[in-house]
């Protein structure tokens, strides 16, 4: 099982870990809500669980529950910058479909 970051989001995280001054990373995860039922969470980490998976992405980890990884398996995470907007992106071949909005997806 994997997760992989574009070269966008990584710079992205790096530089907000740089700015927070602590922190071995981000954890990305899911939770039940939105119109689709489920929605992407990220939060930063500072340490990890015995039973979380730990990606190197170089200058940090990309940490992940192993009940989200099931959801997030071969995801793609990029950020991308359209006009004044700006974000996270999931490339995510497990879902099957999204919300309108993109908040929230369903596998």
């Amino acid at each position: 099982m994997a997760i992989t970051m574009t070269e966008s989001a990584r710079k992205h995280v790096a530089g907000h870990l740089a700015n927070r001054g602590k922190g071995m990373g981000i954890r990305v995860g899911v939770k039940t809500t939105g119109c689709s039922g489920l929605s992407y969470v990220l939060e930063f980490v500072d340490g990890v669980e015995d039973e979380d998976e730990v990606f190197n992405q170089g200058d940090f980890s990309l940490v992940i529950d192993p009940k989200s990884l099931a959801y997030l398996d071969g995801t793609e995470m990029d950020f991308v910058k359209e006009g004044l907007n700006e974000g996270f992106e999931f490339n995510n071949p497990n879902a099957k479909n999204a919300c309108g909005c993109g908040e929230s997806f369903h596998v």
